[in-house]
């Protein structure tokens, strides 16, 4: 148990508030154990149900987690705290936070004017134009486009979706390795995180059947492009998933699709096979430009009504400044040109760092999207030992629940003729980790 901070606190509020607070200022770190229910009571002097409705309201709230015997620890990622990666050190290539290369990004031209409008948009929220243009976006790749809808980039959709859908302590199965935004935003909602194994064509069906029996009410996952190991659904591992999907069709499957025009990959979606619930989120922030805050939705009916009630209730509407700007790119055979060399450029970068380290006998995964995910055996050693060299890579613990310890990789801007020199980089470190560490 941590003992260098001390819970104060008469009332349920102001126990859990003293928490969350020694939390974010890390008097407690992730792991660390509270004191039982009755200890604290007899501490503070207050009854042992404030301090049990303290701890439920931290439960709810995803600051601390119950494992039973061993009590109520803070969570692994509590939601007074976030996974923000740490500042790329000057004068080090940058190869750890996931962005595409501008020289494949459009130049943003937002409306030249803008006249005023009388009220709000809440009454039509949607421009016709980009809905029209969406419709044909998720269309092409066979999803269903008869309800779409718009939301501030792809994890204000998946947030809004998650908290309308289920309640405080409800689980959610995610991908591991997995998206480590989605990582921190599930407990942060109070929901309880399940992980499911990913392999090469992504989610492993009987890991995925484990999870749904396991009592989980939505699942979150990517059909290609998949973060941050670069797996896509082929065609029989989509039909896999579905007939275990099929078993439990009360069940929200959300897919983020977030690397679609730049993948690399045929898409075979879990949309385009007659789910009950399900929803289907793309942003365009990766092959159009990081501050457009704008992410198309497709889904079911029920799913639609209850993501735009709760919008309307909150923001309301995206900007139509901003949706007349995507809707000018998404139209422009410039632009569309422009995408379609980043993934053909994407695709060779992959391809030339992977190839690149199966020479030096260092196996590699990244068969679409951004990144390459390289399992290690000290993620510290690596990422220490590559920027000494002049490499800044991600160490694989921001992505990961249970699965085994690696790297990741962003290759997006890792010009093909540079991937042999990180390559050899990479395994003069590994060979120092293995005579450091023996074996």
């Amino acid at each position: 148990m941590a003992t260098q901070y001390a819970i104060s606190g008469t009332t349920a509020k102001g126990i859990a508030a003293s928490v969350e607070r020694g939390v974010a200022e890390g008097g407690f770190g992730p792991g660390d154990a509270l004191p039982p229910v009755r200890r604290l009571a007899d501490e503070l002097g207050v009854s042992p149900g404030t301090v049990a409705t303290a701890y439920k309201e931290l439960r709810q709230r995803g600051v601390v987690v119950t494992r039973g015997r061993g009590g109520t620890v803070v969570a692994d990622v509590p939601s007074v705290a976030s996974r923000r990666p740490p500042r790329v050190p000057a004068g080090l290539v940058d190869l750890a936070g996931g962005h595409p290369d501008p020289a494949f990004l459009p130049a943003l031209r937002p409306p030249a004017l803008v006249r005023p409008v009388y009220g709000s948009h809440r009454a039509a929220p949607r421009l016709g134009a980009l809905e029209e243009l969406t419709r044909a976006w998720f269309g092409r790749d066979e999803v269903p486009a008869e309800h779409v809808t718009f939301a501030h980039g792809a994890l204000d959709c998946i947030a809004r979706l998650l908290s309308t859908e289920l309640r405080p302590g409800d689980a959610v199965a995610v991908e591991d390795p997995g998206f480590h935004h989605l990582l921190d935003l599930v407990p942060a909602l109070g929901l309880r995180m399940v992980p499911v194994a990913v392999d090469g064509e992504g989610l492993v069906p009987d890991a995925l059947r484990a999870a749904l029996r396991a009592g989980v009410r939505a699942v979150v996952c990517s059909p290609r492009g998949q973060c941050p190991t670069g797996a896509f659904f082929t065609r029989e591992r989509r039909d896999e998933l579905v007939a275990v999907l099929g078993e439990f069709p009360e069940v929200l499957v959300i897919e983020d699709d977030h690397n679609a025009d730049i993948a690399g990959a045929r898409a075979f979606p879990l949309a385009s096979a007659g789910l009950g619930r399900w929803a289907q989120v793309r942003t365009v922030s990766k092959h159009l430009g990081i501050d457009l805050r704008w992410a198309g939705l497709a889904c079911d009916a029920a799913t639609l009504a209850r993501h735009d009630g709760r919008m309307l209730m909150t923001s309301g509407w995206v900007s139509h400044i901003l949706q007349e700007t995507v809707t000018g790119l998404l139209g422009d055979p410039s632009v569309t040109a422009l995408v379609a060399a980043g993934e053909e450029a994407y695709t060779s970068r992959r391809t030339a760092l992977i190839d690149a380290l199966a020479g030096h006998g260092i196996a590699a995964v990244g068969s679409s999207g951004l990144n390459v995910w390289v399992p290690v055996r000290d993620e510290s050693a690596v990422v220490n030992g590559l920027r000494t060299r002049g490499w800044w890579v991600a160490a694989g613990a921001r992505f990961r629940i249970a699965s085994p310890t690696a790297v990741r990789i962003t290759t997006g801007a890792l010009g093909v003729e540079a991937a042999g020199r990180l390559a050899s980089d990479f395994a003069e470190v590994l060979g120092e980790a293995q005579a450091t560490y023996g074996g």
